[in-house]
Parts: structure tokens; C-alpha cells; sequence
């Protein structure tokens, strides 16, 4: 199961808010006290119409990132879905047998968070009724995914240490990954011109380029000519990028960036965005970062790794004493 560090409850607070938002079936106990069972868990159905609306879900949330699943991918999603559906159902169970009570206060303040997604409360209720659920419905997922998430924090997570050896381990077996290349931090002007416009608009985007280069060299503020001029996303933050790396920026800006000095500004640039000029305001050579930069993140990722780890095994191990029967 792909269950995050803190548990399974941000899923199941992301379903909900999902629902509301984009509106897909929604499916009580009592809805569903007629459905066919796609599962059960000790005896314990999962439905087939929370199955199929997870799965409606998740291809609704592919489909809005252009990327809708093949054939292959559909099957394997299926199969996840109804494991995630399942897993969850037995470690709700586990945290019921230990006695995990949950706090109105944590499930209010969950509430208030979905609130939050709404301009107000009135869209709220509106989305509520829309869709024919309660909050009570709302609140007994929520209660759900919090009593599962202490569950796993008692059981897993707070049990999970990662020493300063082990991360300093991880650096010195893997050089590579800490090796840093050249980097330059650079500003911009942009007119945006497109690649196949007429000459004559090309013109113009030239003209008005050039008269804000003679300003620059006039010795006018650069941040202050992008943040009025320039029309890309970053002139209001006064036309800076950042640092960047080769072949993060297409190749006739790079080039003209790499080759500037510190505190230079370019001749005039043209790219297929348009006509650019770029001033360096920085630059990092090279070299591997030192292990004192990255312990506090590597720390991190190792527990995240061992959370992964170690969550999975508590479940395979619950799995064993546990009845499942699948029907689907």
C-alpha cells in the first residue's frame, strides 16, 4: 500500500475534499447497504460502488493531467485501488481492537481545512447538498483516517530513528548524487515575439527591446526596467530566475548567460519566447555539496524510506491474521 509517512488520514482527507470539489458519486453505508461487495475484511464489506467511485477518481484526476491510463495501467490501478481499500479496512479494524479514540477537536479541525477550499461556508453547504451527504458522513471518514494514522504512529512511526552515521554512510556510497554542476543566477527583460511572426512585428518587439537596452546602459535600474517592462512571469520579481544549470534554459540563452560575467548584461538574446537581455547577478562553480549541507535532508529521506518500509511490513503482518475475500 502507498501510504505517506503520517498515515493513511491525508488520503482519505483529500478523497473527501476531491468529492466535494469535483463532485463524483458519493457512497454512505446506508446507499450502499444494497451494493454488491467487492471485498470484505473479517466479514466487514467494502462495496463495489466505493470502488468504483475511487477508481472514477483517479482516472477523472489522469485525465485532467493529460495522461489517461492504457489498458496495462487500468488493470494495475483496479488492482491498487481495491488494496488500498482493503488495507485500509483492516488496519481501521486493528485500530479499533487497540482502542484508538480520536478527538472531535482533530476531526473539526480537519473539517475546517475542507472548509477552507470554499469561498464560504454557503458553497460549502451548497456542495453538501448537491450532492446529497452529510457532514456526519464527512466526519466518520475523517474519524477513520485519524484513527488510523495514530494507529501507525504508535505502532511504526514513532519507533523509526535515523542516526547521523547511517546518513553520513548514505553520502560517502553515494558521491554522485551530491555532485553539484556550474550555476548561474541570472535576470531578464523579455519581449515575447513569436518564431513565425511577421517581420514587421518582429520589428516593433526589436525597437522596443533596443530602447529599453539603452536604458540599461544608461545605467538604470535592471530590476526596475524588467518589473515595467518585461512580459514574462517574472517580472514582478524583477525579472530574476534564480540559479539555474546548463540545460535547464534553451541553448541560445544559456549560452549568452555562461558567458556573461558577474554583474554583466547581454547583448540583445533572441529565443522562440522572443528577445531577451540577461544580466548575471551570480554564479556557483561547480563541486560537490558537503554533507553538513544535505545531512538534515538525507536524515529525512532515509526515514521516509524506512517509514515506507516499515509500515508495509506491520501490514503484511496484520494481513495474516485477517480474513479477506475478494469477489471482483
Amino acid at each position: 500500500m502507498q501510504l505517506c509517512s503520517q498515515g493513511i488520514n491525508r488520503l482519505i482527507m483529500a478523497a473527501v475534499a476531491i468529492c466535494l470539489l469535483s463532485g463524483p458519486a458519493w457512497s454512505s453505508d446506508k446507499a450502499a447497504s444494497s451494493d454488491k461487495e467487492a471485498a470484505t475484511v473479517n466479514g466487514k464489506p467494502i462495496f463495489k460502488s466505493e470502488y468504483e467511485r475511487e477508481l472514477s477518481m483517479f482516472q477523472k484526476r489522469a485525465a485532467q493531467k493529460g495522461q489517461p491510463l492504457s489498458d496495462a495501467d487500468l488493470i494495475t490501478v483496479k488492482k491498487q485501488i481495491l488494496e488500498n481499500l482493503i488495507e485500509a479496512e483492516m488496519l481501521y479494524q486493528q485500530s479499533q481492537k487497540e482502542g484508538v479514540k480520536v478527538d472531535d477537536q482533530a476531526i473539526n479541525g480537519q473539517i475546517e481545512t475542507i472548509k477552507k477550499r470554499f469561498p464560504d461556508e454557503t458553497a460549502y453547504k451548497e456542495a453538501l447538498d448537491g450532492m446529497g451527504i452529510s457532514e456526519k458522513e464527512i466526519r466518520s471518514q475523517i474519524q477513520r483516517g485519524l484513527a488510523i494514522n495514530q494507529l501507525l504512529d504508535t505502532n511504526v512511526l514513532q519507533k523509526i530513528t535515523v542516526t547521523a552515521e547511517e546518513s553520513n554512510k548514505f553520502y560517502n556510497n553515494n558521491p554522485n548524487l551530491f555532485k553539484q554542476p556550474e550555476q548561474v543566477k541570472a535576470s531578464h527583460i523579455l519581449i515575447k515575439v513569436a518564431p513565425n511572426a511577421e517581420e514587421s512585428v518582429k520589428n516593433q518587439a526589436r525597437k522596443k527591446i533596443e530602447t529599453v537596452q539603452k536604458k540599461v546602459r544608461q545605467g538604470e535600474d535592471f530590476g526596475s526596467l524588467a518589473k515595467a517592462n518585461s512580459e514574462g512571469p517574472t517580472a514582478q520579481r524583477n525579472g530574476d530566475l534564480g540559479y539555474f544549470s546548463r540545460g535547464q534554459m534553451v541553448k541560445p540563452f544559456e549560452d549568452a548567460a555562461f558567458a556573461l560575467k558577474v554583474g554583466e548584461v547581454s547583448d540583445i538574446v533572441e529565443t522562440q519566447f522572443g528577445y531577451h537581455l540577461i544580466k548575471v547577478t551570480d554564479k556557483k562553480p561547480a563541486r560537490t555539496v558537503p554533507y553538513k549541507e544535505v545531512q538534515q535532508m538525507l536524515e529525512q529521506h532515509l526515514k521516509n524510506e524506512k517509514e515506507k518500509t516499515e509500515i508495509q511490513g506491520y501490514i503484511e503482518k496484520l494481513k495474516k491474521s485477517t480474513t479477506i475475500k475478494i469477489f471482483i
